[in-house]
């Protein structure tokens, strides 16, 4: 089957949860189908040093300035006009979605899109993108409520998806997991990257990774470490900020936490695999504070490392992390932020007051990982989409 993935992140250029999906599924879609890899160029308009079967499309020149979600708009018509010969196009993200769904009218091919977010789910994107919001929202909805299939990454993502848009027929909503790689992600020894950005590898801390936006719920994080016990340092890898707005109040929120207590590391790059490896690695806790997740790959990483998880109970994460046996869950209401912050402190605080059950979690999570997430059963199940798809088309 000749497949093409349509994909604004893809590698060297990722940056979130949908890059890394994409990374990982394409390498094992590779033995399995045809494939070409279609997906945005770098800032810097590099081609990221790609090997073939990877093309680079940029927004157009004379958009330069303009609004972001129009600028991205582009980038789908140039990604629509490659497409030819296809069987099947399979988008990630409303970045990429648009393109799909051209592609579907103009070479009659089917269109499959997997939903890593839902727009209507993250209304804080108007602060990024303004009246971009309303384009993005209109090239989501106009490429799901058509598409062939959508996969969905968790149960709750399923759900979500059917309730934001309930035009879809729910026959057209496949569940495929996220995946990860447990042999890039396992436990290192090292401790290299600690000393490197400044943790001290004698003391026990819990860590965040993630980007700097509303999504991530890291602000919460920062007025729930107040109250964790001061013997935990609090690491935040934590970077690429969506506004300024967001940006200034993340540091206002470090300074603050720092005022009243020591042990405060914020590394705000995006690092290396290997770097992130370590430092999950070493963390007594891992921490994802997220208000919305469709499912959460960066928990399935921490788990992988065999580092127990203390995470919101929100969206798919429950899916990933079985609360009581590989990490600890927190009810999140966003009419009580500080209910939940105080939640976070106590979860925290628990697990990492009682060693042998953070130990007992971690060994639980990374036999989870592997058991159940492997990258080869996620293109397995996504090329059994294609195949359904294109099997019912042709009777």
């Amino acid at each position: 089957m000749k497949v093409a993935l349509l994909t604004r992140e893809y590698p060297p250029y990722v940056y979130g949860g949908a890059g890394v999906h994409v990374e990982f599924l394409a390498r094992e879609l590779r033995s399995l189908t045809d494939l070409q890899v279609h997906c945005w160029a770098g800032a810097d308009g590099g081609d990221g040093g790609d090997a073939p079967g990877v093309t680079r499309h940029a927004a157009a020149s004379e958009l330069e300035g303009a609004n972001e979600a129009l600028r991205s708009l582009s980038v789908d018509l140039t990604m629509a006009a490659a497409l030819a010969g296809r069987d099947l196009v399979h988008s990630h993200t409303w970045y990429a979605n648009l393109a799909g769904h051209l592609a579907k009218l103009l070479y009659g091919v089917p269109h499959v899109l997997t939903a890593h977010s839902l727009e209507p789910l993250r209304p804080w994107k108007a602060e990024q993108l303004g009246g971009g919001y309303a384009l993005s929202s209109w090239a989501e909805r106009t490429a799901v409520e058509a598409a062939d299939g959508v996969i969905a990454v968790s149960h709750g993502m399923r759900a979500d998806i059917l309730r934001s848009y309930p035009a879809l027929d729910p026959a057209r909503v496949h569940v495929v997991h996220n995946g990860i790689d447990t042999r890039l992600y396992r436990p290192d020894a090292s401790t290299g990257a600690l000393t490197a950005h400044g943790v001290d590898p004698g003391r026990p801390y819990a860590l965040f990774v993630g980007r700097i936006t509303r999504q991530k719920g890291v602000p919460h994080l920062l007025r729930a470490a107040r109250r964790i016990d001061p013997r935990l340092q609090i690491v935040l890898c934590a970077g690429a900020p969506d506004t300024p707005a967001i940006d200034r109040e993340f540091r206002e929120l470090v300074e603050e936490l720092r005022a009243v207590r020591g042990g405060v590391v914020w590394i705000p790059q995006m690092l290396p695999r290997p770097e992130v490896v370590q430092l999950l690695t070493h963390a007594a806790v891992f921490v994802c504070p997220s208000v919305y997740e469709p499912l959460g790959i960066v928990n399935l990483e921490a788990m992988a490392c065999g580092t127990p998880v203390v995470a919101s109970a929100v969206g798919g994460i429950p899916e990933v992390v079985e609360d009581g046996v590989t990490g600890l869950l927190v009810p999140y209401e966003e009419k009580d932020p500080e209910g939940f912050e105080a939640g976070l402190a106590a979860a925290v605080d628990a697990l990492t007051g009682d060693p042998a059950a953070a130990a007992r979690m971690g060994a639980a999570g990374r036999e989870r990982a592997v058991a159940e997430f492997g990258w080869d059963a996620v293109a397995r199940r996504t090329v059994g989409v294609y195949e359904e798809i294109c099997n019912s088309q042709v009777r």
